[in-house]
């Protein structure tokens, strides 16, 4: 129970950023788990690996940030043309599929691990972020009071 607790715990303290990593290692290891089922013909348990995989796409998916830019819809396109492979793979039962898509997120997964080592600290990133929400706080405010003002 206490490890439980701890576990969940460490989960609240991670950054988005580190959370998006925990969700790639695990699609990982688990289509990983769903290949070595395939080929030893063990189905239910590569179904259940393979469906862990598509539920976590589907998170991936879920987390895109839209305003970010083009990124978000390119990310979106491939997590989508990953879970129809996966689905593919699934029902042809079909290890080549499923390792064309561990390829695709073991490249994912590299990239973002480079990318969050090469970013400043976390603590400074989500500082800029508080500053920039604030901001665009009080920008709105006083957008409203001018409006306000205009109109009277």
């Amino acid at each position: 129970m206490e490890v439980d607790f701890l576990t969940k715990e460490m989960i609240y303290q991670k950054s988005s950023q580190e959370l998006t990593a925990l969700l790639y290692e695990a699609a990982v290891t688990n289509l990983k788990t769903a290949i070595k089922q395939l080929e030893n013909q063990q189905y239910i348990e590569a179904n259940q690996a393979m469906q862990k995989v598509n539920d976590i796409l589907h998170r991936l998916g879920v987390g895109l940030n839209y305003e970010s830019g083009i990124i978000a819809d390119q990310l979106d396109a491939l997590y989508n043309y990953m879970a129809d492979q996966l689905i593919e793979a699934n029902i042809k039962k079909d290890a080549s599929l499923a390792k064309e898509i561990l390829t695709i997120l073991e490249e994912i997964t590299g990239a973002w691990t480079a990318t969050m080592k090469a970013k400043p600290t976390l603590k400074q990133s989500s500082f800029r972020k508080q500053s920039s929400a604030y901001e665009k706080h009080v920008m709105v405010s006083d957008r409203e009071l001018n409006t306000v003002e205009v109109g009277k």
